[in-house]
């Protein structure tokens, strides 16, 4: 089988930089953080700015939003965290987290992800571990815990959950390391990978990971299964055709579709139960972000989808059905 997915629209006013993160919401509305320090909220049907805020001195590099999609966080390259609230365009709370205080356990933040209850939210940076911060007004910012990964190698990326027990975060060398929240403890380790993982994204059920890595490839794993001992153990498929390095990922909302975005200026569609790609598209530049629209397509159709990269641009595409 092959699927078709066609360029619906482009976003009215393109950033000045890349795009280095593009969520499609649970409230159905799209928000973009990028190079140029600007984040965007859009409406998807018509690609018009519904919201933004004034541009950052330096770039957003992390982007993440809460379970309703009423709170969006984000990160600067220097380590300044955010929280705004999307219904009332209000910043809920800052933290500079790259100002050193008497706390030596916090680092400068460089992916941040907030809990689906908009409680908390997690860092990672040049230490490995992960942070667990207060993501509640006037404690915003605050430490709340340390996650260890005993490896000190940068941490690229992290991603609660969907039903927030468990924090993923991925390193600079490849290993992807699986946190139970409620203990603070490591709960699995992987070694699946062979160079950097640039991006994680769980399925809605939290079963499921799947990782995009600098070695060309996706892995999915299967948080399920008892850790073994083995090297890569969880790893239940492999994922392979890009050219180059493979920036991000997202599992659509019914669990049978993943997305790819990668340096190779192209959009790949795979079908999980068949271990293959089903839909390649082409962009203009490295594809650094990729979305799902959350809401299940009509029809068990395969749904649509937003991307955001090297060209500032968000673009939409939408399903044209089985070939």
């Amino acid at each position: 089988m092959s699927l078709a997915f066609l360029h619906a629209h482009d976003c009215s006013e393109p950033h000045s930089d890349a795009i280095w993160g593009a969520v499609w919401t649970h409230a159905d509305n799209v928000l973009t953080a990028s190079a140029d320090g600007t984040i965007k909220q859009w409406d998807p049907v018509s690609g018009q700015v519904s919201r933004a805020q004034p541009a950052h001195t330096h770039g957003l590099v992390s982007l993440d939003v809460d379970s309703a999609g009423k709170k969006a966080l984000y990160n600067s390259l220097e380590g300044l965290t955010a929280l705004w609230n999307l219904e009332s365009g209000d910043i809920e709370g800052k933290f500079e987290s790259y100002v050193r205080s008497g706390d030596e356990q916090v680092e400068p933040s460089w992916s941040v992800s907030l809990s689906p209850d908009g409680q908390t939210y997690a860092s990672t940076g040049g230490s490995g571990n992960v942070t667990i911060h207060s993501a509640a007004r006037g404690s915003f910012g605050e430490r709340v815990t340390t996650l260890v990964s005993g490896r000190n190698k940068f941490g690229m990326f992290c991603k609660y959950s969907p039903d927030g027990k468990r924090v993923a975060m991925s390193s600079e060398t490849g290993q992807i390391y699986l946190f139970d929240v409620a203990s603070s403890s490591l709960a699995s380790t992987y070694t699946t990978h062979a160079m950097a993982v640039r991006s994680l994204a769980w399925s809605p059920d939290s079963n499921l990971l799947i990782s995009a890595s600098e070695d060309k490839r996706l892995i999915l794993h299967d948080v399920r299964l008892s850790p073994s001992g083995k090297p890569g153990s969880g790893a239940v498929a492999t994922f392979s055709g890009h050219s180059s390095w493979v920036l991000s990922t997202d599992i659509s909302p019914d669990s049978r579709l993943a997305l790819s975005g990668s340096a190779d200026r192209s959009i790949k569609a795979w079908d999980l139960a068949a271990r293959a790609a089903v839909s390649t598209t082409q962009e203009t530049g490295e594809v650094w972000s990729v979305s799902w629209r959350p809401r299940p397509a009509a029809n068990n159709g395969a749904g649509a989808f937003v991307s955001g990269g090297e060209d500032g641009v968000a673009r939409w595409y939408r399903a044209a059905g089985a070939a």
